[in-house]
């Protein structure tokens, strides 16, 4: 059943049905081939009938002759068809050839044509052969009857074509282009017809006209009617008169009637036709334009019979074009709107445009437009081709585009068989030797009358400022202007080279310099970088210079970043805009490490020459910018792109692919914009003999030099070798003078010619020196510097004729001549190791130079290529070829890069990924080019199925390779350290397969060589036979190492040049010297990534040997020879005499400079040799180590730098060196990291300090190596032994307690009805009801220790219950190491002890001290260890510290860190305490599991009874950890690649469960959070973690004061630190807790302070920044288990995750410590002096009898014993002890001594000063700018400003009793000052009214000028209106009345806040009149707090 009629009209005129693969006729030949040819087979004449035909009748000879000419014939054949069709393929096509060839005498270009069209691309000398073949046989058996046997035997009536299935069925697959001026858009029907009509590929083949329809499709019937016949008898008279052999009748008739169809007036029609037709078909085009329209209209009358018949092709059954009209009713006429809305929306998206459709007409809708519109595109659908190849798009016109090839009708030519599209006005000509072809130069466009050039003084000065002497923009600027200056759209703009669009990149660049403009002209040079990306290293350095000049004024750094120029990461940071190749950018932005904070600032990406993307380098550029987009997308910050490229065909897939908008941003100008319009010329050298074809291109070369040079012009001659200049040169010199031409040539004796001679006379060059006097000049990148000069120089000045050159000069230096000429195509490319067709980019380049845009009308370009190329280089020139994608070769190390940065994780991101990159754009626009097939592209249009096949492909492969790990079945990713190492160094994946078969641990230097060479980088060099010889050479001269594969092989070659190079050898052959630096390039990079995967994989010896390689390589030096060959200021003659005398580096250490000399015979050298000995890094290392458990040992190593540092050597940041602990034994590694020592480290002399664990085994091995080796400098290492022998491991640890399977103990157990109300619970958990029975019915002392969250706090309130039990009189001290902590306890114990069981509760910290009654009263205090400690230490006059019954100590395994000495002190204080006063405190200690409690009950006197020690795994929810380690040597971009993974985390562990994030600071909170934002953006639900209406939570908002916090809650995240302000604390905190927000991001204290645990925990690293020591240290083990501690929620979770993120190389580490209990030790040791000081001073200790009476009372002397090698004890016998332990005291008392703290008189009594920590009073006059109220540039200082200003006051109070002490007036005075100045907050100098609330300095003006209204009247205010200057002043003037205080400030203030300063007021007037300097002090005091 066909469709209805009515939907044909419908469908012709809307864009409805779907675009589908437009251009499928063109690639899918092969097919056609097959089938034309099977066609052909089956038709009259076989092969066998010729190989009969040619025998029979013949003699013996005569046959023999014949058959071998037949084997000749079919060879041939088989050459043209290839091998894989069979042999009935190779013998039908002998027999084409033989019909082809039977009357020809040599090959013509019909012929070739016949051929090409039959079998596509072929070898000329095949076709060639067989025709010599076919003439010879045609000779011996006569032309007749060859004639005769043929035309008998051939069914085809014409020679050119036979009918194809339906009867003579001609369509066209053309459109025609609808004529420019045209009002109204029309339209074909738009399916697409999936035939193989062979005829219609002929037509595609031969006729170049958009052809329209001829006779009706189906009926098939002849042409016979009246006007019809017409056409067609003209055709067929016109055909045998012999013109146009190519074309059968139907063709023509198709091109001729789709011609007069058109709208074209007759005029412009006749010319057509005549260019059509020639000379011959005068009189044929009279006849039918007279008779156009009869002929027209006849044929396209509809006849009844022709609409019944269908033609049913593929699958789509379409009907005819005279199908009957209905008029549409509103229904349709609405569905036609929705259409084109649709359709408008499609278009605005970039999308589904065709290439090269334009029309003028704009698209407005309005129905009576639409009628007529519609009317006429049922005429137009009547006329258009049913099946028509390429869809008539409504043609867009783009605003900007002006493309006259999309415009123009174009004009029809035949080269060499290939279609062609040229332009008008084209000239050819073709002799015996060559075939020219010459374009004119084009007309410039006309200008527009809109157009006006943007003049340089109208811009803004900025501008004027970088565009200073140019006095207007160009056209195409001027066009661009306003779009590239004034706006932030991305842009592609194509135009041709020399265009200026450099300038436009400027623009682009002013305008963002634009946005970081402050007031005041101050650019904001941090906030922005900008990266232009330049294809070649030789273009980025000119464009370095370029720009670098320009924005001088501006004060923008400009630097290169290329493979040749590395920038330091301070220039990096330096710089604002970048310069650098598509692959260094690539890297940059690769590495998640180092250079994520660099990416993340760049504003702009100037991409130039984007039309590269068809190249190898394509996918480079590809993943730059789909990694650019999605950055954009998920960070959602602005990023705008830039491409710049040459003209190009299919630009609205680049500009789809840059995500730019085609009406705003997309501008295409064609050759007419070329600031000098170029004529072209194209010359095919028709030889094929190798020889003869060199010989020809030299003749027409001196021909076109000639005729250039007559007329008075300069050429330029590009040739594509450097040893090709010279050849070329002579040889044009050499046919001079045999012509006899050469004066035409010679320089004009001109005023400056000597001097030039002179200057070119004094060059070393002689070739240059022979060749100047006769006009010639040469320039390659071989020559010196000065000699390129000096050749540019002569030729700018005119003394040089002829310049012949190698494209660098193209390239990298702006020298144009009116014309010039590249000879020869065939260019050698080091990396494919073969000569390759000249690049069309190189081309474009070359020619760009033609033309001197101040002198020349035009320039000339001239391309001489062979034959064969010449339609390659005319379509690419004309450009025709759309330019396609190449990423597919490349897809798995994209992807792998990808995965190593963490953007793609799983297979749906990365088809997501793979949809940004322009490989995706072209897959849809020519699905055929990339191996989809039709049917599977209609069933999957977005190509979803196909991009995730080719991910997976892609990540199989990866996980073959060991690159990530790919899970199948869930599809995810996971990188690693192989995948990693391949992204960062660029290897490719079939290398990194290479390494996974050779590398092990037990490779040689030459293994290492050979593995590398066999890279695939390195695939492509070949060995060519003229450089055997020169290998041979290099390998016995300079190959140290055997070369494996010897030099006849790939890679064995590779591994010569790489020795070879290694040794500074000299190379001659020209390729062979571009071979050694591609290979030394790459090497050092392959070799690298080696290095890094041996480190990876903890192989010692050959991460050693590697690092060595990569050092040898880097200097270009054997590792043998002396370290001192690496500087460059030593001469070989005293090299090579201190490797004779074997001097090593260490002896010459040792001599003096002197003693040098006489040993080197040259006596002024000695300093020299001497300075660089000293030059050489080296250090010394100094371990000590610590065993923590009898399994790991902790190493301190102190590196401390032994050279002399100098900038010219070591350059200016730092030296960096690798250090790794080797076990000898074992071969391996056990701990390996990357460290720098800085300059100033260098200079000063300071060490390094460097701490890390590493594991040991029983029985103890003898020793471990560690060892530091240099980066950079060969022989600068170190090796430090640590030895074993009399290491003594602690005591293995005690086994924990059973958790015993108890009945669970209710409540009621506590038999207090008070009590027990206080618990919302009705039994206690397992660990609970185990201790109970310890803690409330007996006093010994207890330690427990349990994990996080296992109810500990319950149990200090059993142990309290029981004192306020039995001592209801007696003291409770509860001691928390943290004020969070203690806050926590303070809050909950408020309500429910002093509340409910009325006890009273006092907390006492460093913020709140309570006064002395109400610690007296109170039952229980809770304080930090500090606090207790300065209380306890006067316990002798503190009667409330005798009253304590029982001290409970939380947290107490915080013994081993940093505030443990204090913990000890109490405790032993407290021991202390009570053996004195014989009343014993009862110590209850609460702690984590712990390795040793047994060591920490005896010293806190406990026995058998009170220790109750569980494993880590009895936690009251199990606990499930993940510890992912993280690569990369830098702290926040290593944070940075965590932040996916911790979104992954919570996305499976816990997608709707409470999570809470740690990091270690509070600008960590905001990154992690923002990021994850980014990452919630790209999900479906932004806001799946906000577990509340939006509405109460814009109205919590509202309430928040922190601008990063209102937005993050926002998405359900909160965020937790220090800084934020205590209500938002709060807030986030409720809101977390009620579950209202699911992700809480908080600083590591939080662990401790709150308690509100989640289902899963990230700890995101596990380092935080000391300020200390100004590096980042590990958090203390105890932090890292308390952030654990808060997985899983008791009440809700069966189980909690954690999820630790660590650096990778500390990944072994927690993987012990978190799982096994962590020992404590004693920090004692460092801060013993500071304790005994204070026991001094409170008089325990009085001689140094009783220090050591002290210290054996501590914690540290308990561990001394079980662990002396931690504390660096020898052994432990009496003596040692009794030793160590007075030399410890001592020590410390004479450090105090030194100090002045105390004197150590002879009877050892001492008096003391109370602290003697002054020092800190450095540190708050730092922050003196807290004093006046200056806001703070950030929340995080308002913390520390706390913390100065809590200690400062503590300090200055201690300065001042020593000051007046000592009787110092002046100091004790300036003390009180400061102090005074510290607590009101302001200047000493400042006025005194600014202690007054609310008032500031900008509201004292009020004060000066007093209103004396009548209303206040003079009896007010007493008469006293002078300015009021200070406090007294103000008291005076009031009187106490605030009404008269309320006049004075009322137009400011508002009455709230004079309310409020009133109270202030009142409250103090009474002070205020007794004494005033106290009162300022206080009144400020409360203000302040």
């Amino acid at each position: 059943m066909s469709p209805p009629r009515l939907t044909g009209a419908l469908r012709s005129f809307s864009n409805v049905s779907k675009r589908e693969d437009v251009t499928e006729q063109l690639y899918d030949l092969k097919t056609k081939r097959l089938k034309r040819r099977e066609l052909f087979a089956r038709e009259g004449l076989t092969w066998k009938k010729i190989f009969h035909f040619c025998s029979e009748h013949q003699d013996k000879a005569k046959q023999q002759f014949a058959s071998q000419e037949l084997k000749n014939l079919l060879l041939a054949a088989k050459e043209i068809v290839g091998i894989e069709h069979g042999q009935a393929a190779i013998e039908s096509a002998a027999v084409f050839l033989f019909e082809t060839f039977h009357n020809e005498d040599h090959v013509g270009t019909e012929e070739t044509r016949a051929i090409k069209q039959m079998f596509g691309p072929f070898p000329s000398s095949a076709a060639e052969a067989s025709c010599a073949c076919v003439a010879r046989l045609v000779a011996q058996l006569g032309d007749s009857r060859v004639e005769n046997f043929i035309q008998t035997l051939c069914s085809r009536p014409n020679p050119q074509r036979g009918s194809a299935f339906g009867r003579n069925i001609a369509f066209s697959h053309d459109c025609y282009t609808l004529d420019p001026l045209e009002d109204l858009p029309c339209s074909g029907i738009h399916e697409d017809s999936a035939s193989l009509d062979f005829i219609n590929f002929l037509n595609n083949q031969q006729s170049e006209r958009k052809a329209g329809e001829e006779e009706g499709s189906g009926s098939g019937r002849p042409l016979s009617s009246g006007h019809e016949a017409v056409l067609r008898t003209e055709v067929e008279k016109y055909l045998d008169g012999g013109n146009m052999i190519s074309s059968s009748p139907e063709e023509l008739c198709t091109s001729l009637f789709e011609m007069l169809a058109s709208h074209k007036s007759d005029d412009e029609l006749q010319n057509e036709l005549f260019e059509l037709l020639g000379p011959e078909g005068l009189e044929m085009i009279s006849v039918l334009l007279q008779r156009r329209a009869a002929i027209v209209d006849s044929l396209l009358s509809t006849s009844t019979d022709r609409t019944s018949h269908f033609t049913t092709i593929g699958e789509v059954t379409k009907p005819t074009y005279g199908c009957q009209v209905t008029i549409q009713s509103e229904q349709e006429k609405q569905m036609m709107k929705m259409y084109r809305r649709e359709e408008k929306r499609e278009r605005k998206r970039g999308k589904g445009i065709d290439d090269s459709d334009f029309a003028d007409a704009a698209l407005t809708f309005d129905p009576r437009e639409m009628r007529t519109q519609r009317e006429q595109a049922l005429l137009t659908a009547r006329r258009e081709p049913v099946l028509s190849r390429e869809r008539v798009y409504e043609r867009i016109r783009y605003p900007n585009v002006y493309d006259c090839y999309a415009e123009a009708t174009k004009m029809p030519a035949f080269v060499g068989g290939a279609r062609l599209l040229l332009p008008e006005g084209i000239r050819r000509e073709n002799s015996k030797m060559y075939e020219e072809v010459e374009i004119p130069p084009s007309q410039p466009m006309a200008i527009g009358f809109e157009e006006k050039p943007v003049y340089i003084a109208e811009l803004d000065e900025i501008a004027q400022l970088v565009f200073k002497g140019m006095k207007s923009l160009n056209r195409i600027q001027s066009l661009v202007y306003e779009t590239a200056y004034n706006t932030n759209e991305n842009l592609l703009i194509c135009a041709p080279t020399g265009a200026g669009k450099t300038n436009i990149a400027m623009l682009t660049v002013l305008h963002e310099i634009h946005q970081h403009l402050q007031p005041g002209g101050v650019i904001k040079k941090d906030e922005f970088k900008i990266i232009y990306v330049a294809p070649m290293k030789a273009l980025a350095a000119e464009m370095t210079n370029y720009f670098s000049k320009r924005l001088q004024p501006l004060g923008i750094a400009v630097k290169e970043l290329t493979g040749d120029m590395q920038l330091t990461k301070g220039e990096i940071l330096r710089t604002q805009m970048l310069v650098t190749t598509p692959e260094k950018w690539d890297v940059v932005t690769r590495k998640s490490v180092g250079d994520v904070a660099l990416s993340q600032i760049v504003r702009l990406l100037i991409l130039d020459e984007v039309h590269l993307l068809h190249e190898d380098r394509g996918p480079v550029l590809e993943s730059l910018v789909a990694r650019t987009i999605r950055q954009v997308e998920s960070t959602q910050s602005m990023i705008r792109i830039l491409g710049l490229s040459a003209t190009l065909p299919n630009y609205l897939d680049v500009a789809s692919f840059l995500h730019v908008n085609p009406y705003i941003g997309l501008f295409f100008f064609d050759s007419r914009f070329r600031p000098v319009p170029l004529g072209q010329t194209f010359v095919g050298v028709k030889s094929t003999n190798k020889i003869q074809q060199l010989h020809d291109m030299e003749e027409v070369c001196y021909n076109k030099v000639l005729e250039q040079v007559k007329a008075g012009h300069q050429v330029m001659v590009f040739v594509h070798a450097r040893n090709a200049t010279v050849r070329t040169g002579m040889g044009l010199i050499e046919m001079a003078k045999n012509h006899g031409e050469i004066s035409f040539f010679q320089p004009v004796q001109g005023s400056d010619y000597g001097q030039c001679e002179k200057q070119i006379q004094r060059s070393r060059n002689k070739q240059m020196k022979e060749m100047f006097p006769e006009g010639f000049g040469i320039h390659h990148a071989g020559m010196l510097r000065s000699d390129r000069s000096l050749m540019e120089s002569m030729f700018s000045k005119g003394h040089l004729k002829v310049l012949i050159c190698t494209a660098t000069l193209a390239w990298g230096v702006n020298l144009p001549a009116h014309a010039v000429i590249i000879k020869g195509t065939q260019i050698y490319d080091a990396k494919r190791g073969t000569l390759v067709d000249l690049g069309i980019l190189d081309v474009m380049q070359i020619f760009g130079r033609a033309g001197r845009p101040q002198f020349d009308k035009y320039g000339e370009g001239t391309i001489i290529t062979t034959h064969d190329k010449l339609s390659h280089y005319l379509t690419l020139l004309t450009q025709q070829n759309p330019i396609e994608s190449q990423f597919l070769d490349r897809l798995a190390d994209n992807l792998n890069a990808e995965i190593a940065l963490g953007t793609v994780t799983n297979v749906e991101e990365a088809v997501k990924w793979l949809s940004y990159t322009y490989l995706y754009v072209r897959m849809r626009a020519n699905p055929l080019a990339y191996g989809i097939n039709h049917k599977a592209y209609q069933m999957d249009p977005s190509l979803l199925l196909y991009r995730r096949e080719l991910v997976v492909e892609s990540g199989r492969k990866l996980d073959k390779a060991k690159m990530i790990r790919f899970e199948e079945r869930t599809g995810y990713y996971a990188s690693t350290d192989m995948g990693r190492t391949a992204s960062h160094f660029y290897i490719r994946y079939n290398t990194i397969e290479t390494f996974n078969e050779l590398f092990n641990s037990q490779r040689t230097e030459a293994d290492i060589l050979s593995i590398v060479s066999k890279a695939e980088e390195f695939d492509q060099l070949k060995v060519r036979d003229e450089e055997m010889e020169e290998l041979e050479q290099l390998l016995c001269n300079y190959c140290e190492l055997p070369a494996a594969g010897g030099v006849e092989n790939g890679y064995g070659k590779i591994n010569v040049l790489l020795q070879t190079y290694i040794s500074r050898g000299e190379v001659d052959s020209f390729s062979l010297i571009s071979d050694l630096s591609y290979v030394a390039q790459n090497a050092a990079r392959i070799v690298r990534a080696l290095f890094e995967i041996a480190l990876r994989k903890r192989w010692p010896t050959m991460t050693y040997r590697l690092l060595t390689l990569c050092k040898m390589i880097d200097k270009r030096l054997w590792g043998f020879v002396h370290p001192l060959r690496q500087f460059p200021n030593l001469s070989h003659v005293v090299l090579n005499r201190l490797e004779e005398k074997k001097l090593t580096v260490d002896k010459l250490k040792e001599m003096r400079k002197d003693e040098i000399g006489h040993m080197l015979h040259h006596v002024n050298i000695g300093l020299a040799v001497k300075q660089c000995v000293h030059q050489i890094p080296s250090i010394t290392m100094e371990a000590n180590i610590q065993p923590i458990t009898r399994t790991v040992l902790r190493v301190r190593l102190v590196v401390t730098p032994d050279f002399r540092w100098s900038d010219q050597v070591h350059g200016s940041v730092g030296e960096p060196w690798w250090l790794w602990v080797e076990d000898p034994i074992n071969d391996h590694i056990y701990h390996s990291e990357h460290f720098l020592l800085q300059k100033k480290q260098v200079v000063t002399g300071e060490p390094q300090h460097i701490v890390f664990t590493i594991p040991i085994f029983e029985p103890l091995p003898s020793q471990y190596y560690i060892k530091v080796v240099s980066d950079r400098w060969l022989g600068a290492e170190a090796v430090c032994i640590i030895n074993f022998q009399n290491l003594i491991l602690p005591e293995r640890h005690p086994p924990h307690t059973e958790l015993l399977d108890l009945q669970p103990l209710p409540v009621t157990a506590l038999g207090n009805r008070e009590y027990e109300s206080l618990y919302k619970f009705t039994h206690f958990n397992p660990i609970q009801t185990q201790i109970f029975h310890t803690l409330y019915h007996s006093d010994t002392n207890v330690l427990l220790g349990a994990p996080t969250g296992s109810g500990k706090t319950i149990a200090a309130e059993m142990a309290m219950f029981r004192v306020f039990n039995k001592y209801p009189t007696a003291k409770v001290v509860y001691i928390a190491p943290l004020k969070a902590l203690v806050r926590e306890r303070i809050e909950d114990w408020k309500i429910r002890i002093e509340e409910k069981l009325g006890k009273k509760v006092v907390e006492l910290t460093g913020d709140v001290t309570p006064d002395m009654r109400a610690i007296a009263q109170a039952d229980l205090i809770v304080t930090t260890p500090e606090k207790w400690d300065g209380v306890s230490r006067s316990w002798q006059n503190r009667s409330y510290v005798q009253k304590v019954a029982i001290l409970i100590i939380d947290e107490i395994h915080l013994l081993g860190e940093d505030r443990g000495p204090v913990l000890e002190v109490i405790v032993s204080r407290t021991n202390f305490i009570s053996s004195h006063t014989s009343k014993t405190v009862r110590v209850v200690g609460l702690s984590t599991a712990l390795a040793n409690a047994r060591d920490l009950a005896d010293w806190l006197g406990i026995g058998q009874v009170g220790l109750f020690n569980f494993r880590p795994s009895v936690r009251p929810v199990p606990l499930e950890v993940h510890i992912h380690g993280f690569p990369g040597q830098h702290y926040c971009p290593r944070m940075a690649s965590m932040n996916k993974p911790t979104f992954q985390a919570i996305r499976s562990h816990s997608p709707a469960k409470p999570v809470l994030i740690f990091v270690s600071s509070r600008r960590q909170t905001r990154l992690s959070a923002l990021d994850l934002i980014a990452f919630l953006a790209t999900e479906d639900n932004p806001k799946q973690w906000l577990h509340q209406d939006e509405r109460e939570v814009q109205a919590i908002i509202a309430t928040v004061r922190d601008s990063n916090l209102k937005l993050t809650l926002a998405f359900g995240i909160g965020m937790h630190h220090a800084g934020l302000h205590e209500r938002d604390r709060k807030t986030v905190e409720e809101l977390f807790v009620n579950c209202k927000i699911q992700v809480l991001i908080a600083t590591s204290t939080l662990a401790w302070g709150v308690n509100f645990p989640a289902h899963l925990v990230v700890v995101k690293g596990t380092e935080y920044f000391d300020g200390k020591t100004k590096r980042y240290v590990d958090y203390p083990i105890t932090d890292v288990l308390q952030m654990m501690g808060r997985a899983g929620r008791p009440q809700f979770d069966d189980q909690g995750k954690a999820v630790i993120l660590v650096h990778d190389i500390k990944k072994d580490f927690y993987k012990k410590f978190l799982y096994e209990p962590f020992p404590v030790e004693s920090s004692l040791l460092s801060v013993l002096s500071d304790h005994l000081n204070a026991e001094i001073a409170a008089g325990t200790i009085s001689s140094k009898q009783d220090a050591m009476d002290y210290i054996t009372w501590t914690y540290f002397f308990r561990r001394l014993v079980m662990n002396p090698s931690y504390y660096s004890l020898e052994d432990i016998s009496h003596e040692s002890i009794n030793k160590y332990l007075s030399n410890l005291v001592e020590k410390s008392l004479r450090e105090l001594e030194c100090s002045y703290c105390i004197e150590i008189k002879e009877v050892s009594r001492s008096t003391d000063l109370r602290s003697h920590r002054i020092l800190l009073l450095l540190e708050a006059s730092d922050h003196r700018l807290l004093m006046g109220h200056a806001p703070l540039p950030c929340t995080d200082y308002t913390t520390d400003t706390k913390t100065v200003l809590d200690n400062t006051i503590r300090i200055c109070q201690a300065m001042l009793d020593v000051a007046a002490n000592e009787g110092w007036l002046v100091t004790a005075i300036s003390i009180c000052n400061l102090v005074q100045m510290i607590v009101q907050g302001r200047w000493l100098h400042d006025s005194s009214l600014l202690t007054l609330p609310h008032v500031e300095q900008q509201d004292l003006y009020l004060f000066r000028y007093t209103p004396i209204t009548s209303s206040i009247g003079r009896s007010n205010t007493g008469g006293f209106n002078l300015p009021i200057e200070g406090l007294p002043e103000l008291i005076a003037a009031c009187n106490g009345k605030e009404s008269v205080f309320a006049a004075i400030v009322g137009q400011e203030f508002q009455s709230s806040q004079i309310a409020q300063v009133r109270c202030m007021w009142m409250a103090h007037c009474l002070s205020l009149s007794l004494s005033l300097s106290h009162t300022h002090t206080r009144t400020h005091t409360h203000h302040y707090q």
